[in-house]
């Protein structure tokens, strides 16, 4: 398992190959429907949006927080989200905020795909169930936005270390696992 530092560069995420499994290391974000929702409306409206959006490792992700008296945040749980509710907004995203990876779980539509593959873009499928050991991988909380959402849909500032193992299931070449998958057993 390779280990890759965020944030990435257009050339660096064109190199990963369907399939490869990585580890990612850097400036981490989450952003769920909410999040998404409220950028693509501050954008409309000509607003700022949280820099760390630029360029982002994207995790669809509702991760579970605890702060602790001292107003410390730490993450407790912080499993994959399924990224096809975002199917709409992320096309958006991607061209709009420089989005370079997005990791989630169940892949996300054929419009997404050829989005990622105009803009450089990849998708990291995180396993489903794994919260706790995901957690684990996001070292350190370095702030949040948009807390007004609450919890699950504020967008978390992370810094990972060695958050993983993450598959490469989109390429930037349009190549999709779940596409395969689906190809594969319609011809069962």
């Amino acid at each position: 398992m390779r280990n890759l530092n965020a944030p990435f560069t257009e050339k660096t995420v064109r190199e990963l190959k369907l399939g490869e499994v990585i580890s990612v290391s850097g400036p981490v974000v989450t952003a769920r429907d909410e999040a998404h929702i409220r950028t693509l409306q501050l954008l409309d409206a000509g607003k700022p949006i949280p820099a760390i959006l630029r360029g982002a490792v994207l995790y669809h992700c509702g991760p579970i927080m605890k702060k602790s008296a001292e107003g410390v945040w730490t993450v407790i749980a912080a499993g994959p989200t399924t990224s096809a509710r975002m199917n709409k907004l992320e096309p958006r995203m991607i061209r709009e905020c420089g989005i370079r990876a997005v990791i989630g779980k169940g892949g996300m539509s054929a419009e997404v795909a050829a989005v990622m593959k105009e803009c450089g873009c990849v998708y990291l499928a995180a396993t489903g169930g794994a919260a706790v050991s995901l957690a684990e991988g996001l070292a350190q909380v370095t702030g949040v936005d948009w807390e007004d959402l609450g919890m699950a849909e504020a967008v978390w500032h992370f810094q990972a270390n060695n958050l993983g193992p993450l598959v490469v299931a989109m390429d930037t070449e349009g190549n999709s696992l779940y596409e395969q998958v689906r190809e594969r057993l319609n011809r069962a």
